[in-house]
């Protein structure tokens, strides 16, 4: 589904702001959208309990992960008060009851114009509105708490009043004198077992006000408390004995198996092939060419692959192809423009900097392919014109809606069956492989299973975007910050994306169409948590002629790094030790300042005095209209092997913790995605083809590699954030600042140390 535009809520001759707001008032109702099996008894749109005990909970979100098949059942079963050996997981179907409102509020500025978006007052409204019609499902932007939490409080809270009631009337007591305890209804020394009493709590209303226990309005039952029970992941066991399925372990009657080439990224169109060694492969069934792409498919992939290999695909590409070359004077250009645009601005800039600039420095950052380690996969099936896909996906209604348009269906006729992704980094956000095997399953006329080549993947990734900036600073002659500039090149990443996603235009068209875009997205995090009184930040549009997408962490994995190497730079300048110089801009930052105080000692941090091979960064990241903070000390050199990083030390506060194992996880994970990026991760391009083809070509941290690394989370009682991202913007400026008090010298780009050196 495109964005949001006036031909999208026409509703009668009204006025323009008249036609939003009677689009906004058509009533919706939505049924539950649960399959409920003949054992089972649902509880609205989250939940069913089985005959047997089970709790069944359905989970809107793609598993990538972050854990979130079982934060949800977790915060269900704690309203229920469930026995969690008891509690299993499915997939949700795509509906308008699991919209993901948070995020659609979040991406206001990419799903529909400003002059709609400026018609209402309550936001949040137009945001609901438009996400269910739109079935807006998504899972991004670590919105999975801010959007899901209260419904699944509610849904299990609710399952607990109607049980409870049932019970009562057996027991002929007032239900509130019941209580749920591991799986049981108890009251005094009877106790009932949740299977026992489903026929009867059907037949019962909910009480209104849902009996929430705690978590939400700060009641008398925290739940921040239960944080340190455990509740082990439900898909820890199946991802460690391989029974949990992803889409490439699909297996269906009849079915066979594709491998694709594409051409290089931009505009390219197949132009010939040579069959005739292809044929000589063993198990080869089809090739199929299509304008865009051709694919083998044969009786196991390995054939597909190998006959793809000796086809010798030619393509032609209109335009120009990306190279080094091409990207840096997009960059530099940008810059040589007069097409910035300021984005953010405190005080005055201006009269400080006419009396000259104290100390500025420029950073660049490389493109980074998201490296997931399952590549690209989809299974699909085409019978009597109505496609079941199999695919792990983050945008389950626009994986659909791009399937039904290339198929000519009805995207009713397009059945999802959400799988688990072995990795994303929001890489699969994107669903160009689904199209790819549901246009194979028709032309076969039998089940296909495409999986993408690790090489085909490199080179078709949206990359995280190459960005340059410019920073510059007025200080003191104590050096104190008067006034500072960010002036940051970047691709309109976003609204790229956005064509892609939600406009369904082939990359080199969503790259056209952002061309020259603003972007407050490529500068977020941009803006330093300090009290500068005088700043500026300007976004300076760079068509760079590679397709670019969103990644983990986005733009505050690189504008942290711009900014907190170049506050380090400025306290060296003044002689000031880099904590205290940071700690004394932070009034009114009390959360991110006892982040860095607690870091401090937790690290035996020791100032970063010349060649100590301490550095400190810290960071606070805006999630889902909430902030999360960390500061991170790194112990690193450089030694024969190139970075060495021996410890990375971090104190993080994401509110009210919901699982501590899954968060220590997930932030952990995010400070060796920073490490990666800090080490290599990251590609050229030559001729429309990455320079990177195989993983073993990104220097990725390994276990050897991977330091000691130690979380201390903040005990808090504020709204809880999701922790997949805030461990990634910190920790590689911690590392280039450790690096520069180890050796004396500044390293300004990502990765640090750059290919070949």
């Amino acid at each position: 589904m495109a964005g949001l535009t006036r031909r999208h809520i026409l509703v009668g001759g009204a006025a323009a702001a008249g036609l939003v707001v009677a689009w906004q008032l058509i009533p919706r109702s939505h049924s539950d959208p649960l399959a409920i099996g003949k054992d089972e008894r649902g509880f609205g749109a989250y939940l069913k309990i089985a005959k047997d005990g089970s709790v069944i909970v359905a989970v809107p979100q793609c598993e990538m992960g972050q854990g979130v098949t079982t934060i949800i059942p977790q915060i269900i079963a704690q309203e229920l008060d469930a026995d969690w050996r008891s509690v299993a997981v499915e997939a949700a179907p795509v509906s308008p009851i699991y919209a993901n409102h948070v995020l659609a509020r979040e991406w206001a500025g990419i799903l529909w114009p400003d002059e709609i978006d400026d018609v209402f007052a309550d936001d949040n409204l137009i945001a609901a509105r438009y996400s269910d019609d739109a079935r807006f499902m998504l899972t991004a932007g670590s919105t999975a708490l801010a959007n899901y939490e209260q419904p699944a409080r509610e849904a299990g809270a609710a399952a607990r009043a109607l049980l409870c009631q049932a019970a009562a009337a057996r027991w002929n007591i007032p239900w509130e004198a019941c209580q749920t305890e591991n799986g049981f209804v108890v009251h005094e020394d009877k106790r009932l077992r949740f299977a026992e009493l489903l026929e009867e709590a059907k037949s019962f209303d909910v009480p209104g006000p849902v009996p929430v226990r705690g978590g939400i309005e700060g009641d008398s039952a925290p739940i921040n408390a239960s944080a340190q029970l455990p509740f082990p992941r439900l898909d820890l066991p199946g991802k460690v004995d391989g029974s949990i399925n992803f889409a490439g372990d699909i297996r269906l009657p009849d079915m066979v198996y594709a491998s694709v080439r594409q051409g290089p990224v931009g505009n390219s169109r197949l132009k010939s092939i040579n069959r005739r060694e292809a044929d000589t492969v063993t198990g080869l069934l089809e090739i199929v060419e299509h304008e865009r792409w051709v694919a083998t498919v044969a009786s196991n992939w390995w054939a597909a692959n190998q006959a793809l290999s000796k086809l010798n695909a030619v393509f032609e590409t209109r335009g120009g192809l990306g190279a080094d070359s091409g990207i840096e004077n997009a960059l530099n250009a940008a810059f040589d423009s007069d097409d910035g645009k300021r984005l953010h601005v405190s005080g005055d800039i201006g009269p400080a900097f006419a009396r000259g600039t104290s100390h500025s420095a420029r950073y660049s950052i490389a493109p980074a392919p998201h490296a997931t380690l399952e590549t690209s996969a989809a299974t699909a099936r085409y019978i009597d014109g109505q496609l079941e896909l199999w695919l792990a996906t983050q945008s389950p209604e626009m994986a659909r809606q791009s399937v039904a348009g290339a198929l000519g269906l009805k995207a009713a006729d397009v059945i999802l069956y959400p799988m688990m992704a072995g990795g994303s980094f929001d890489r699969r956000l994107e669903n160009e492989i689904a199209v790819q095997a549901a246009l194979l399953a028709r032309y076969m006329a039998r089940p296909v299973q495409l999986v993408w080549s690790r090489g085909e993947e490199m080179i078709h990734d949206p990359v995280r975007p190459p960005v340059r900036a410019k920073m510059a600073a007025v200080t003191d002659s104590a050096g104190r910050i008067n006034a500072m500039s960010v002036k940051i090149a970047a691709p309109a990443t976003a609204q790229e994306f956005a064509g892609r996603l939600f406009g369904h235009q082939k990359p080199h068209e969503a790259l056209r169409t952002a061309s020259g875009k603003y972007d407050y997205a490529a500068v977020s995090g941009a803006v330093p948590p300090y009290n500068i009184t005088n700043f500026a930040l300007d976004h300076y549009p760079a068509n760079v002629g590679i397709p670019t997408g969103r990644y983990r962490a986005n733009a505050d994995g690189y504008s942290c790094f711009f900014t907190e190497s170049f506050i380090d730079e400025l306290a060296r300048r003044a002689g000031r030790e880099p904590l205290s110089y940071r700690m004394q801009m932070l009034s009114g930052q009390a959360r991110l300042a006892r982040c860095l105080s607690g870091v401090a000692v937790l690290a035996g941090w020791d100032g970063g005095l010349d060649n100590s091979g301490q550095g400190i960064a810290c960071h606070s990241m805006k999630v889902a209209g909430r902030t999360a903070h960390i500061a991170i000390v790194a112990a690193a050199r450089q030694g024969a092997r190139g970075i060495e990083v021996e410890r990375l030390t971090a104190m993080v506060d994401i509110g009210r913790v919901i699982n501590r194992d899954i968060a220590l996880q997930q932030i952990e994970g995010g400070m060796i995605f920073g490490l990666a990026s800090a080490m290599g991760c990251a590609t050229g391009y030559q001729g429309g083809l990455t320079t990177a083809r195989r993983l073993r070509d990104l220097n990725l941290p390994v276990l050897s590699t991977t330091p000691d690394i130690q979380v201390e989370l903040v005990d808090s009682s504020e709204d809880p954030i999701d922790p997949g991202e805030i461990g990634v913007p910190a920790t590689a400026p911690a590392i280039a600042n450790a690096l520069f008090s180890a050796s004396g010298v500044r390293l300004r780009s990502l990765p640090l140390i750059p290919d070949g050196l």
